[in-house]
């Protein structure tokens, strides 16, 4: 379950401790009664916002604030193409043909694309269990 959201006042009070007083993430963390995690989670999303500084927090409505530190989903497309893993099995049957020459002929298409080590994980088949029913209990009958 995910964790309660922080309200704005502690939001900006978080935000003016850091950038205006220059306090370290523990010791905000300590005065509001917080994790320091929290601290730097707030201060991150603040400067991926575009906000990094105090004087450009300030003017700004709780509303406004809160819309720029937590968009809503689906706003932002930040979602990578996935490379489609039934044709690369295919083509990998052909000889001479590697997953890392797939790959570079998927970031050819999608420059943003997964890189080689997730391309890999995405597209490595699953394994199918051997023996189904194999870990039964057979002493909870006696």
């Amino acid at each position: 379950m995910p964790a309660e959201r922080l309200s704005m006042r502690q939001v900006r009070e978080i935000l003016r401790q850091k950038w205006l007083l220059g306090r370290s993430h523990r010791q905000i963390a300590e005065s509001l009664g917080g994790s320091a995690s929290t601290v730097g989670e707030t201060v991150g999303r603040a400067k991926r916002a575009g906000l990094t500084n105090w004087l450009a927090v300030e003017p700004l409505a709780a509303s406004e604030l809160e819309a720029l530190l937590y968009p809503v989903a689906g706003t932002v497309q930040t979602a990578r193409p996935s490379p489609d893993c039934a044709w690369i099995h295919r083509e990998r049957r052909r000889v001479g043909v590697t997953l890392e020459l797939l790959h570079m002929e998927y970031l050819e298409q999608h420059s943003d694309g997964y890189q080689y080590s997730q391309f890999c994980e995405m597209c490595r088949p699953k394994p199918k269990p051997s023996m189904p029913g194999h870990f039964v209990t057979y002493w909870a009958t006696a």
